[in-house]
């Protein structure tokens, strides 16, 4: 895990990770269970974090733009969770009243190697992949 992960977990979980706070949200209580028990979680700790209209999204890179290949968690009006994506196009994968199986079903929808998040943006991770897989695939073609 690297430092930048690191600290972008430690800036959600310090955001939202506290379910009492003076004022808060009808839904700040649920998102900072899920923030809380998502991160306990070892295979999405080492993913980068990163929250927006009451979900939290975890990218295998540090930088925006981020990937847009792991489903997604968010809360419901009524404090139950839903899983979606891996985009925004996706259709709803399913709602839960819990945050343990709302983690449950993203870590067994990601993709295979997820992680540690890679430092860097989407694109940057991808040509990385790209070198790292003609890398592999003229290997084999040589007989190596």
């Amino acid at each position: 895990m690297t430092n930048i992960v690191d600290a972008a977990w430690h800036k959600v979980l310090t955001t939202y990770g506290e379910p009492s706070r003076p004022g808060e949200p009808p839904l700040l209580k649920p998102f900072a269970k899920l923030v809380r028990v998502a991160h306990a979680e070892p295979l999405l700790r080492q993913l980068h974090p990163w929250t927006g209209m009451w979900e939290l999204h975890f990218s295998r890179c540090t930088e925006m733009n981020y990937t847009w290949d792991i489903p997604y968690i968010g809360t419901l009006r009524d404090g139950r969770y839903y899983i979606e994506g891996p985009s925004r196009n996706s259709p709803r994968i399913a709602e839960t009243d819990s945050a343990q199986a709302a983690v449950a079903m993203v870590v067994d929808r990601l993709p295979p190697g997820c992680g540690p998040a890679f430092i860097g943006n989407a694109g940057e991770l991808a040509a990385q992949e790209k070198a790292r897989d003609s890398r592999n695939l003229g290997g084999i073609e040589d007989g190596s």
